[in-house]
C-alpha cells in the first residue's frame, strides 16, 4: 500500500507491518525467515505492532507439535480515514479504513465557488454523520482532494482558477482544529489516479488517469508513484490549446483550451443551440445514454479533442494505461471511442503497441479512494509509524521505570 519500501529499514516495525498489509497472517516463524530477523526482534516488533492495533495475533508463537502456531495479520480496521474528492459542482465524501476500504460513502452537491468558509464546513458535517453509521475508532487522519493546482507539502491551494477565496488557504489547520489528525490536501485528479492506480491497477507502473467532467485534468503515476510536478500542476490537461479549437474564450483567460472545448459545460452549451434541453454535464449524459444522435455525435468529438491533447502525452509520457473517468465518461463508449480514435492517430505506433485505454473501475468513488490512500501511505510510512511506535515504547519504559523507583 505504501509508495515505496526505500527508506524502510529491516528491522523496523513498519517493515514487519509492511509484509503483513497482503493480506495474508503469518507466523513468527514465517517472519523470522521471511526478514531475516532474529526471533527476539521480531517479537519485539510484533509487540509494538500488536499495542498499537495495527496487529492482531491469535497466538503466542511457533508451534512445539501440539497445538498450531499463532498466526499475525495486519488489522485495518483499527483506526479510521476521512477522505472526500471535491469538484466544482459536487463531493465525494467518505469514511475507510487503513485498508482504504469504503465503510460509508455520501455524494453531495455544492458550488466550490463558495469558498472554504461554506465549503470546509460543510465536509465537516458529512464527515460527522457518517461517523455516527460506521464503528468508532481513532481517526488517523484526513485526505482531501480539491479542483485545482496545490501546494502539497502545505495543503495551501495555489491560485486554482475556479476557486475563488482559496488561494493560499490553509486547509490543514482548518480541519485539523476539528478532528485533531493529520490533514493532506492534493489535487483531486492526483487522488483520482492513485484510487484507480489502488483499487484497480495496483501492477501498473506507468499510466494516466484522465477526470472529463466541467473541467478536464489528468493525473500521472510514474514508476508506480503519483507525480506531482515541481508546483503540483502536473497533468492539468484542460489549459492546453486543441488544434481547431477556434477562439474559444476559457475562463483562465486564454482561448483554444480543452476545457472550453471540451469540458460539460462547453458541451452542453453546443447542444443548446442544437435547441436540446442541456444545461449540465449530467444532462450531457442523460442525451447521450438516452441515445440521442447530436448528443452523441458531440460527445465523440470532444473524446477525439482530449485524444489530441493525450496523444502529445502518450508520445512524451508512455504510459501502458490510460484511464478515462468523471462525469463525462458516464456517457459510454462514445467519449471512449473518441478518445482512442485520436491517440491510436496521432501517436507513434510504439508508443501505442501495448497501450490500454479504458474506462474508469473505480468510478465516482476513485478520488476518495485515493485521498484515504494518501493518508494511509502517510501514517503507515516508516517516518511516521516507527517514531510514534518509538515514542510509544519510550513513554512506557519510562512510566515503568517511574512506577518502579518513583515512589
Amino acid at each position: 500500500m505504501m509508495e515505496s519500501t526505500q527508506g524502510i529499514e529491516a528491522g523496523s516495525p513498519a517493515a514487519v507491518l509492511r509484509m503483513l498489509m497482503d493480506g495474508r497472517p503469518r507466523t513468527r516463524a514465517e517472519i523470522v525467515a521471511a526478514t531475516g530477523l532474529a526471533r527476539s526482534t521480531v517479537r519485539a516488533r510484533l509487540d509494538l505492532l500488536v499495542a498499537a492495533g495495527l496487529v492482531t495475533g491469535n497466538g503466542t508463537g511457533e508451534s512445539t507439535g501440539g497445538r498450531p502456531a499463532g498466526r499475525f495479520g495486519f488489522n485495518p480496521g483499527a483506526h479510521l480515514v476521512l477522505a472526500a474528492e471535491v469538484g466544482a459542482t459536487h463531493a465525494t465524501v467518505a469514511v475507510a479504513d487503513l485498508g482504504c476500504r469504503l465503510l460509508a460513502v455520501e455524494q453531495v452537491g455544492l458550488d466550490v465557488a463558495d469558498g472554504p468558509a461554506v465549503i470546509l464546513p460543510l465536509l465537516v458535517a458529512t464527515w460527522r454523520e457518517l461517523l455516527s453509521s460506521v464503528d468508532p475508532a481513532e481517526i488517523a487522519g484526513v485526505g482531501i482532494g480539491l479542483p485545482g493546482p496545490v501546494e502539497h507539502s502545505t495543503g495551501r491551494p495555489n491560485n486554482p482558477p475556479i476557486m475563488p477565496g482559496w488561494d493560499g488557504f490553509d486547509v490543514p489547520a482548518a480541519i485539523e482544529a476539528e478532528f485533531d489528525a493529520p490533514v493532506l490536501v492534493d489535487n483531486e485528479v492526483n487522488l483520482m489516479a492513485l484510487g484507480e492506480h489502488t483499487a484497480s491497477h495496483p501492477d501498473v507502473r506507468h499510466m494516466i488517469v484522465v477526470k472529463a467532467a466541467t473541467g478536464i485534468g489528468a493525473g500521472l503515476i510514474s514508476n508506480g508513484v503519483l507525480h506531482r510536478g515541481a508546483a503540483g500542476a502536473a497533468g492539468d490537461l484542460g489549459h492546453i490549446r486543441v488544434p481547431q479549437g477556434g477562439e474559444v474564450l476559457c475562463r483562465c483567460g486564454n482561448t483554444e483550451c480543452l476545457e472550453a472545448v471540451a469540458g460539460g459545460p462547453a458541451l452542453a452549451a453546443k447542444l443548446r443551440e442544437l435547441g436540446l434541453p442541456a444545461h449540465s454535464t449530467a444532462d450531457v449524459v442523460h442525451l447521450v445514454r438516452s441515445g440521442n444522435l447530436e448528443a452523441g455525435r458531440v460527445v465523440r468529438q470532444a473524446g477525439r479533442d482530449i485524444g489530441e491533447v493525450l496523444a502529445g502525452c502518450v508520445s512524451m509520457f508512455n504510459p501502458s494505461l490510460v484511464v478515462i473517468g468523471g462525469l463525462l465518461a458516464e456517457a459510454g463508449e462514445m467519449l471512449l471511442a473518441g478518445v482512442r480514435e485520436s491517440i491510436y492517430r496521432r501517436s507513434l505506433p510504439l508508443a501505442t503497441e501495448d497501450l490500454r485505454i479504458v474506462a474508469s473501475g473505480a468510478g465516482v468513488t476513485a478520488g476518495a479512494l485515493g485521498a484515504a490512500a494518501m493518508v494511509v501511505r502517510h501514517v503507515l510510512s516508516p517516518e511516521v509509524l516507527d517514531a510514534r511506535l518509538g515514542a510509544v515504547a519510550a513513554g512506557a519504559a519510562a512510566a515503568e521505570v517511574h512506577g518502579t523507583f518513583g515512589g
